[in-house]
């Protein structure tokens, strides 16, 4: 989903936090106090006033404590509104060249201070799990040279002037990448080696570089055989 679909969709916090919902809720919702699933009713505020219900409190009919779908998040005791949230994640995951605090403060318009504290809190969240877990089943491992171009020069002679950026896809799953300052096989080894479960089947090109870690994983291929590999290549190792 774009950024102008995700804004039209989630345009105000009641959309928001249906979304929240729906994801975070799909048999219905959790008790964050008691774990009870499907036992809770939504609060609404009387006609008469007699009430003062936020949107979106939800109350336990086992334990009776309150709660609503951003409890144990990084969104919970935040003034800053959900949807805002919600725009912040699609554009630090979606921008490949990285968001920085300033940029995020121009495009959701709020200020620079709270657009820093977004940014951190979300980049915590992903070093937690479930993202913190290693790439299992078939890893791709590639790497890129971003940065200036160096005009009259070839195309290795420009790389002088480019950043190696090494990335990780897990298939059907998560993309890690990194920068690194040479790409040889002592700067990635610790990067594979954290990242990367040793039952893994890492797919790489021909660069000498992998031939060597390849060894250290269940099963190791080059670019040109990716061809006469199947999706269920989870068949070839044993997860944990």
């Amino acid at each position: 989903m774009n950024l102008a679909k995700l804004a039209e969709h989630f345009g105000d916090d009641d959309k928001a936090r249906a979304f929240l919902e729906k994801m975070r809720w799909p048999d219905g919702p959790i008790c964050p106090h008691c774990g009870v699933i499907g036992e809770s009713y939504r609060l609404e505020p009387k006609p008469n006033g007699e009430t003062h219900v936020r949107k979106g409190v939800w109350k336990c009919g086992k334990c009776r404590e309150q709660f609503s779908v951003t409890v144990g998040t990084i969104f919970e005791d935040s003034h800053i509104p959900l949807h805002k949230w919600l725009l912040a994640i699609h554009l630090l995951c979606a921008s490949k060249k990285g968001m920085s605090a300033h940029q995020l403060h121009r495009m959701l318009g709020v200020t620079y201070k709270t657009a820093w504290f977004m940014a951190h809190r979300i980049r915590h969240a992903m070093k937690q799990e479930p993202l913190s877990s290693k790439l299992k089943g078939t890893v791709e491992a590639d790497e890129t040279y971003v940065g200036g171009k160096v005009k009259g020069r070839g195309v290795y002679a420009g790389r002088q002037n480019k950043s190696p950026v090494v990335s990780l896809v897990q298939r059907r799953g998560q993309v890690r990448s990194f920068h690194v300052e040479q790409v040889t096989a002592k700067n990635l080894r610790p990067i594979l080696k954290e990242h990367v479960h040793a039952w893994s089947n890492l797919m790489t090109d021909d660069s000498a570089v992998y031939s060597v870690l390849g060894k250290k994983f269940a099963a190791s291929s080059s670019a040109a055989s990716l061809e006469c590999i199947t999706m269920s290549a989870s068949s070839t190792f044993t997860a944990t």
